[in-house]
């Protein structure tokens, strides 16, 4: 390191820089890499100084998720270039625009990057070619069976959800039901605002004080972990639990929430659960489960529960697997495709099968709801151009309306963002309120609407009484129906249904939609961000299928296509507007209608909505992902990121190991920094010439200091290391649960020895030139899925390393915070 710190770069600070070489004991600073002024110096020599008088803050550990976010790790702190601390933007805008701490929940917590990078160490390469055919294929067998695994359970969980759904919503429907025939309307509505109110508690209790992490859909929270981003608690047993019982709690209870987006959550939770490697506590240390202990095979099994939740939710297997593609995961291959398939096949398979036992009526009240959702297809779509032209201004209104139902949404959580700071009371006092409002909605708006007579020869009873149907007697006389308590009192599924219907085009009147359509659009914005796991593809459904129809009736005139098919167009184009997904929605919707005719229709009503959303603000789940501080990579970059290049944003000080170093160098870095990586540097007599060696990982580091494989003298030992451990014991603990510094125990007399780093030194990093653009970079370090990219110097004679470069130097907030000139570049 000597010969380092002697280069001509470095000896106009060598004097300044002896105090705090000294306070670090030895650990190596390369703040000369990245110093191009002597206010950079200053400004690095002030950092150094608020670090060695905080040293106490930064003793948190990598894997320790609550630990405190305010390490140094280059720029990755939050400090300003004058070393001031900086803090995050939550308390002003109700947004965090750091990548060092994200919302989930309703509380702020320290995240972390997840290693998709193939780590080729000695000590993995040994493995690799000791391990025969029959262990290669255990690995392989393991797989797919895990990919069945989360295919049946999740199926399970999915059946379970709509059984528990349709019996407890239609008890609650039933009840209030027989009280309004007997003309107790008081009654009949304490005992339906009584149990919307009381299943809205349960729903919020567990989210408030079991797992915070459940509420909302889950969606954004699983898009950002396969991006390479993990948050705390996000796919943990206790979120698996809240998300499944609250959402079967805030669904029966009346708010306008689908089970949808909470099923994709808990698909992913269920392949996380599957994927942990095994577990000591639980006695689950099967020797083939530790294949499966790395964040790259976790991921794919996330990416199948993911597609599986799909599945489970709309009955669409297909569907599934253009979502995960589509909107999901940010990294793909063939394999995977094949996998997710498959799992999305199997959930297919569970739910056909029930579904067939259900029909018996052996599922209590459960009968047409839930999973046989929608069928459309008893009207024939044959359209000319009249009705293209009524397509595409349905998808014109679709697209405006649903871009501005994701401006509101994200208004709204940031209001609730405020209350939920104030703690679990308020959080509760918010669903209670929203649970009421809607009570009134659904009970009050129906007494607006006419009591319309029962058309003749309809075939079904008329109104229906004691069961689940489209006409409802509510408050009217015999032979009469209330077309808008035939929408509200009723599950969002069979809701949705009754819009869908070609049966009877006149069922519902204009003034009903009108009204339904209003009640629903706001509700489920104002109801989307309480402390209830809620997904959004049902509100969006309902409030587009209502505008869908209600343009069917207004344009009858110039459209010959029917009012149900108007709903199915009406209700793509709000999801194409709003989720902005394209391919996946068509083939969902296509699989829920059974009805493979409307195609051209549902192309056409997509992409129009789309195109007139994407011009006035991004997806609603891309506005979440940015509004939690998930540092979200694009799968483009950035127009300003060309005007810069690697090396510009590569700011210093950067901490380097050499391949043999000193006990005391690495405790003092791991327990003064957050790092996950350091460069390992080879210097002589080594080599002749410093010589990037790799990085290794601060989880290998921890493992190796903790079994004290030390030497006395600055010796290589690598042949003994190899001998003494197996690739596994370096293998992730899942869930955050690996070594922490704290639970290191050296002496003094240890801390004097020596360590061979070359074993676990990962020789083979993916490098890039600092001369490359910082676009080029970003788009190759999100298509390789890493946390780690070195920056090499292009001329030689330098020291052998520039910079890393993580996550958070691709986010606009980091490099539009060095370069604020560009922020012109900047949408």
């Amino acid at each position: 390191m000597e010969s380092i710190l002697e280069t001509p770069a470095c000896l106009s600070i060598s004097k300044s820089l002896d105090s705090c070489y000294d306070s670090f004991t030895g650990l190596r600073l390369l703040v000369c890499l990245s110093i191009s002024s002597s206010d950079q110096i200053f400004a690095s020599l002030s950092l150094m100084d608020h670090l060695k008088d905080n040293e106490s803050i930064y003793n948190g550990d990598i894997e320790n998720e609550g630990a405190i976010v305010g390490h140094f790790d280059r720029k990755e702190s939050s400090m300003s270039l004058d070393g001031s601390m900086r803090e995050p933007l939550l308390v002003k805008s109700r947004i965090n625009a750091t990548s060092q701490i994200a919302i989930v929940g309703s509380k702020v917590y320290p995240i972390e990057s997840l290693d998709y990078e193939i780590i080729e160490n000695e000590l993995l390469k040994q493995d690799w070619r000791s391990r025969k055919k029959v262990q290669i294929f255990q690995y392989i067998f393991l797989k797919w069976t895990l990919a069945l695994l989360i295919g049946l359970l999740t199926g399970l969980v999915g059946l379970f959800n709509n059984l528990a759904v349709e019996n407890i919503a239609g008890f609650k429907l039933l009840h209030t039901s027989n009280l309004m025939l007997e003309n107790k309307y008081i009654a009949a509505f304490l005992a339906f605002a009584g149990m919307n109110v009381f299943l809205a508690i349960c729903a919020g209790l567990l989210c408030a004080f079991v797992a915070p992490a459940a509420a909302g859909s889950g969606i954004p929270e699983v898009k950002a972990y396969l991006n390479g981003v993990d948050a705390h608690s996000i796919l943990a047993p206790s979120t698996l639990f809240v998300k499944i019982f609250g959402s079967i709690f805030g669904v029966a209870a009346g708010f306008v929430v689908g089970k949808e987006g909470p099923m994709v959550h808990t698909g992913a939770c269920i392949a996380n659960l599957l994927g942990q490697g095994g577990s000591r506590k639980y006695h689950l240390t099967w020797k083939w489960l530790r294949y499966f202990k790395n964040d790259r095979d976790r991921r794919d099994l996330i990416t199948c529960g993911a597609a599986a939740g799909v599945a489970a939710a709309f009955r669409a297997p297909v569907g599934g697997v253009l979502f995960a593609l589509e909107e999901a995961a940010s990294w793909w291959r063939s394999a995977l495709l094949w996998r997710t398939f498959f799992t999305t096949a199997v959930v297919a398979v569970v739910l056909r099968s029930f579904i067939q036992f259900c029909r018996g009526g052996h599922c209590g009240l459960f009968g047409q709801g839930g999973l046989i959702m929608f069928d459309v297809n008893s009207s024939i779509p044959s359209y000319d151009y009249n009705d293209l032209a009524a397509v595409v201004v349905l998808g014109v209104v679709g697209g405006l309306l649903s871009s501005l139902y994701n401006f509101l949404v994200d208004k709204v959580l940031r209001t609730y963002a405020i209350i939920n700071e104030k703690g679990r009371g308020p959080k509760i006092l918010v669903v209670i309120c929203v649970s009421l409002l809607t009570s009134c909605c659904a009970f009050g708006l129906p007494w607006l609407a006419q009591c319309t007579p029962c058309p003749p020869d309809l075939g079904q009873q008329c109104p229906t009484i004691g069961r689940s149907g489209n006409y409802k007697k509510f408050q009217c006389p015999p032979g009469h129906y209330n077309d808008l308590a035939s929408l509200f009192f009723n599950t969002n599924d069979d809701a949705i249904r009754h819009l869908f219907s070609s049966i009877n085009t006149h069922e519902f009147h204009l003034y009903t939609l009108s009204i339904f359509f209003v009640a629903i659009y706001f509700l489920g914005i104002i109801t989307y961000g309480i402390a209830v796991p809620s997904g959004l593809f049902i509100p969006v459904i309902l409030a587009g299928a209502s505008y869908g129809r209600l343009v069917g009736h207004v344009l009858r005139s110039i459209s010959d296509l029917d009012v149900g098919l108007f709903a199915l167009l009406g209700a793509a184009s709000f999801l194409g507007g709003t989720m902005r997904m394209t391919v996946s929605l068509c083939v969902i919707l296509l699989e829920l209608t059974n009805d493979l005719l409307m195609l051209p229709l549902l192309m056409l009503v997509l992409l129009v909505s789309k195109t007139v959303a994407d011009s006035f603000n991004k997806g609603v789940y891309d506005q979440i992902v940015r509004m939690k501080g998930l540092p979200y990579l694009e799968a483009h970059a950035e127009p300003y990121m060309r005007q810069l290049a690697a090396g510009d944003v590569c700011t210093g000080p950067l901490i380097t190991f050499c391949g043999v170093e000193k006990v005391e160098n690495i405790v003092h870095a791991l327990r003064m920094t957050r790092h996950h990586g350091f460069p390992v540097i080879d210097e002589p007599p080594v080599k002749d010439a410093p010589e990037l060696c790799g990085i290794v990982l601060r989880s290998h580091l921890l493992v190796l200091l903790k079994a004290k494989s030390f030497t006395k003298e600055r010796v290589l030992s690598g042949p003994q290391l190899l001998s003494t451990f197996h690739a596994f014991d370096f293998a992730k603990g899942g869930s955050g649960k690996g070594l922490k510094v704290e639970d290191l125990d050296i002496s003094k007399e240890e801390m004097e020895m020596y360590v061979d780093l070359h074993p676990i030194t990962n020789t083979s990093p993916y490098t890039v030139v600092e001369t490359m653009s910082l676009a080029k970079a970003a788009l190759l370090f999100r298509e390789l899925g890493l946390r780690h990219l070195c920056v090499v110097p292009k001329t030689p004679g330098r020291p052998p390393i520039v910079g890393i470069l993580t996550r958070h130097d691709f986010m606009p907030e980091h490099v539009l915070g060095l370069y604020p000139q560009l922020k012109s570049h900047h949408k």
